[in-house]
């Protein structure tokens, strides 16, 4: 009986002593923020717009090697025009800030500055307070849905909220049931 309990004891203690010369490289999930691959950013490939026909053929525009084409993405331009501004200023300028109309529009509710620090830090101070359990630090274990839970929206029932409300909103995937 004493054999077979040291040999318990000593095939856990080997299976700890082989678990801690794993590698430490840990593989990057959707939740982690930081991209730790050395390969092609998939949210930096924007797709081109639409081709157009132009309404006279024997009058097109000259050719403009290493210049922009009618089909070259142009977020910001779009972004600024959906938003109600006028992307061809920020085409002429270069900078968002010639769109005075836009910007007053966005700051209309009061303009913080350091927004960006002061959310890194209040988010560090959260992280901080609602950063695991013992076992979940030791293994590094990904709490992050559970940390902003609270913070999280309940899909389901802002869709049956709005349509309460008489919003039109599209047509959403049924719940999917857990228990088996």
């Amino acid at each position: 009986m004493q054999m077979v309990r040291n040999t318990i004891v000593l095939a856990f203690i080997s299976a700890l002593a082989l678990t801690g010369c794993s590698s430490n490289k840990k593989t990057p999930d959707l939740l982690s923020f930081k991209n730790s691959s050395t390969g092609p950013d998939e949210f930096a490939v924007l797709p081109g717009k639409s081709l157009q026909n132009p309404d006279d053929y024997t009058t097109l525009p000259a050719p403009t090697p290493g210049g922009s084409n009618l089909t070259d993405p142009t977020p910001d331009v779009d972004a600024v025009n959906a938003l109600g501004g006028r992307g061809s200023l920020l085409e002429r300028n270069g900078k968002l800030g010639a769109d005075s109309a836009l910007v007053n529009h966005a700051s209309r509710f009061g303009l913080a500055s350091g927004i960006r620090q002061t959310l890194a830090s209040e988010d560090l101070e959260y992280r901080r307070r609602h950063n695991g359990r013992l076992l979940e630090r030791w293994f590094s274990v990904n709490i992050y849905a559970r940390a902003y839970k609270s913070m999280s929206l309940d899909r389901y029932l802002e869709l049956r909220r709005l349509r309460l409300a008489g919003v039109r909103t599209p047509a959403a995937p049924p719940r999917v049931s857990t228990a088996q």
